[in-house]
């Protein structure tokens, strides 16, 4: 098995506001191939742009949020081509716009108009699962699979997150197989523990971060969870993936950002 391995930046997002440069030139180091982007450190696009060449590193894809997207797509539109990602990613849906509210039908429909626009201009779209998407319907049916039957798969790609996939209850490898030819971004996360209440507070969500001790869940670096990542990746490969992005939300306790980074890599190369 081999695909190039980018990193999803918000997991160093602290070391990138700190100095975004620096970050970047230790993750080259570290065997990086890319990166995902997931907001801008207060640089403009066209330093971003720069940065990221300085690095060696491809800018693969970022995450974009709806809000973004719905108030001015032509904005996404030019930043994200100055920086040249090829991929953009809907990666988290409030409260108001998530499956089983008023606002999801909407969410759906804005998802696809933005998803036919930013195609029209180049860029591969997916979308970015939490584990709220696999909660079904009357019928039974994942929120997540609505989506995707709801969007032309031309226009509305799979970005599977195979922890909040396996915490929704799902096989992340048999998943993946179930979209094969339509998942070219597979994020790779780890984690120890379970579904509880305060699993978002891990992210800063809801304002509970403080709450973030008192449960089981917690993110780990890739390898050292739960997750059979031999069997992700081979159905990663075979379902056309065409990167695998390490993710980290938050830092294994005791562990730096960077740390975990490391080792996240160092375990795939060892089994890819």
């Amino acid at each position: 098995m081999s695909r190039p391995i980018a990193i999803q930046i918000y997991s160093l997002r602290t070391d990138a506001e700190r100095d975004l440069a620096q970050t970047l030139k230790t993750v080259k180091g570290q065997g990086y191939d890319g990166l995902e982007l997931a907001g801008f450190y207060g640089k403009t696009a066209k330093e971003i742009a720069k940065e990221i060449a300085r690095s060696g590193l491809e800018p693969v894809s970022a995450h974009v949020g709806l809000y973004d997207m719905r108030s001015d797509i032509n904005k996404v539109i030019s930043d994200y081509k100055e920086i040249g990602c090829r991929h953009i990613a809907v990666p988290w849906l409030p409260e108001e716009d998530r499956p089983g509210t008023p606002g999801w039908a909407n969410a759906v429909k804005d998802i696809s108009a933005c998803a036919e626009k930013l195609t029209e201009n180049g860029f591969t779209v997916s979308y970015h699962n939490h584990d709220f998407e696999f909660k079904t319907d009357e019928n039974g049916d994942y929120a997540l699979d609505v989506l995707y039957s709801s969007i032309p798969a031309e226009l509305l790609k799979v970005e599977l997150d195979t922890c909040w996939a396996r915490v929704g209850g799902v096989d992340p490898a048999e998943y993946l197989l179930k979209y094969s030819g339509r998942c070219p971004l597979v994020h790779l996360k780890d984690y120890v523990g379970g579904r509880t209440e305060n699993m978002y507070g891990l992210i800063g969500v809801d304002g509970a971060e403080n709450k973030a001790a008192e449960t089981r869940f917690e993110y780990r670096s890739v390898g050292a969870g739960v997750q059979d990542f031999k069997k992700i990746c081979a159905a990663a490969e075979k379902a056309g993936a065409e990167w695998f992005i390490v993710e980290q939300d938050e830092p294994t306790p005791g562990k730096s950002r960077l740390e975990c980074s490391e080792l996240s890599i160092r375990y795939l190369k060892s089994i890819l």
